[in-house]
């Protein structure tokens, strides 16, 4: 496979028209706008430019940050041939011939940059493909990924690159950018200085898609500069970036049920909102919020969980965007309930002890004898029948008889616990009483 761009990292001429973001490509790493904290003499991309020693690296961000534009200068930077291929096209086939390629390239005295685009969609035997050329320096791997790679990419791959985090582009550095392409154009956008911020935050800090924005801005001739309602009506508001099954669907319900278990409901209901306004299913809304009913509430509070079950039937009766309000109401509420997770430690205590204690039986006084032998075997016998008890309460054990009696529930001094509390001391002092 031949390379996609030259040794020096520039594009192959091109007769046709370039587009905007092709035309503003950095020529150098000190161009690159956004990463400074990867790029800069303290990190980690700096430190190797410095030390002439390149390792491989898995660069994991959001589109249009610079993933590509940076492999493809560390390239130049290092002498380093840049080859370029996308894991959505390439094949076994090809990566042999790119690995042939580099090798015959290593042969002669020069490197490779193998930069490869959405590598976690290559399955687990062409990530293992990578290793042996890694470990023999035929190719400098550097992956570009827009998942997590602990979960996309293998043990073996992580273990021998460096995972850099770029970070999506803020609004100083779009704002550069943007002036960086007025430069470039010889323009000024005919846009208020409004319009000019909600142009920004159309592009939701993608690079790519603000010049392809400014693109479009920079062909229109209007008699007064535009502004952001204007500039509305003719651009639509980008999508956000979400994927259901992916690092931003559990980025965004993880921030939801923590800014809940928080007792911030104003966070609450921003975190909600971004999930819904980006195509959430309500219906897994309304499943992860009643869980947070039980595991951060549970009974501190039990209508927390009844209010929850309540909202789902409510959206389920009214649809959208109607029923939405009801979870919306049942996120205030979970937020400012007293918290407790006491009855879930307790859970997975009991849990983790009935794993570990085998097949103990129960005690023979509290199993049931329905026939002659097993009341000869002492099943039911000294059975203490609590309603004849004084208080209704017997204090007889109910572990299994070579237990150490263990404690798994510890109520808080909050909400409805503070009550349960009190049940829970009354009934020891009382079992400690009887037992004695």
């Amino acid at each position: 496979m031949a390379d996609l761009f030259d040794r020096d990292g520039a594009a192959p001429p091109d007769d046709g028209p370039r587009p905007l973001a092709d035309r503003l490509r950095p020529a150098h790493l000190s161009e690159v706008i956004g990463q400074d904290h990867l790029l800069g003499p303290d990190g980690p991309l700096g430190a190797m430019l410095a030390n002439r020693a390149l390792s491989s690296v898995i660069f994991w961000g959001p589109p249009g940050v610079g993933k590509t534009t940076i492999a493809r200068l560390l390239a130049a930077e290092t002498d380093l041939a840049f080859v370029q291929i996308s894991a959505i096209f390439t094949g076994v086939p090809d990566l042999r011939k790119v690995f042939e390629a580099a090798r015959l390239r290593r042969q002669g005295g020069q490197g490779t940059l193998l930069f490869v685009d959405e590598i976690h969609r290559f399955n687990k035997a062409q990530q293992d493909g990578f290793l042996p050329h890694m470990e023999d320096g035929t190719i400098v791997l550097v992956g570009a990924t827009t998942e997590n790679p602990s979960f996309e990419l293998n043990a073996a791959v992580l273990s021998r690159a460096q995972v850099l985090v770029l970070h999506r582009l803020d609004a100083a550095a779009l704002e550069a950018l943007l002036a960086r392409a007025e430069a470039l154009l010889g323009v000024s956008l005919p846009l208020e200085p409004g319009a000019r911020a909600a142009l920004i935050e159309m592009a939701d800090g993608d690079g790519r898609a603000l010049l392809n924005l400014i693109e479009q801005v920079a062909s229109w001739t209007p008699e007064a500069p535009l502004d952001a309602k204007a500039l509305g009506q003719r651009l639509s508001q980008r999508a956000a970036q979400y994927d259901k099954s992916g690092d931003g669907h559990y980025n965004l319900i993880s921030a939801l049920h923590k800014s809940v278990r928080g007792s911030d409901p104003d966070a609450a209901l921003y975190w909600l909102a971004r999930m819904l306004t980006a195509g959430e299913d309500p219906r897994y809304l309304m499943r992860r919020i009643t869980r947070m009913s039980v595991e951060d509430i549970g009974l501190a509070d039990p209508q927390a969980q009844r209010l929850c079950l309540d909202a789902w039937q409510t959206y389920e009766r009214l649809g959208s965007p109607e029923g939405e309000l009801a979870i919306a109401q049942a996120v205030v509420y979970l937020a400012l309930a007293p918290k407790s997770n006491a009855a879930y430690v307790a859970y997975k205590a009991a849990m983790k002890q009935a794993k570990s204690s085998g097949s103990a039986p129960p005690p023979k006084h509290i199993l049931n004898a329905p026939t002659a032998l097993m009341k000869d075997q002492g099943y039911g016998a000294d059975y203490a029948y609590d309603h004849e008890a004084e208080d209704g309460f017997s204090g007889q054990n109910y572990f299994p008889d070579d237990m150490a009696r263990p404690r798994y529930y510890a109520p808080v001094e909050r909400g409805f616990e503070r009550e349960l509390a009190k049940r829970l001391a009354y009934f020891a002092k009382l079992r400690a009483k009887r037992q004695s």
